[in-house]
């Protein structure tokens, strides 16, 4: 309740987080997956079945699009591997 307080105080009238938190918590895997090649970016698998992508945009990433199919698991160590 807090939150929706919250942004309704800050003029977000339809709160992204709430549709955030429904979906999130609904998956019962979430992969990361790097992107490869000439585009730096990730892709956010949940469930195996659906795919979110996003590229960097200069200092920030924008989302790109979503495709559905069957994905591999992807690796919980791809962070430890950053610089």
């Amino acid at each position: 309740m807090a939150m929706r307080r919250f942004a309704k105080d800050i003029g977000v009238e339809d709160p992204v987080s709430d549709k955030a938190h429904d979906f999130f918590t609904k998956s019962k895997r979430i992969d990361f997956i790097p992107l490869r090649g000439k585009s730096r970016g990730f892709i956010i698998i949940i469930d195996r079945k659906s795919a979110l992508y996003f590229y960097q945009d200069g200092n920030h990433f924008v989302y790109d699009g979503y495709e559905m199919g069957e994905y591999d698991k992807g690796d919980v160590t791809v962070f430890d591997r950053l610089d």
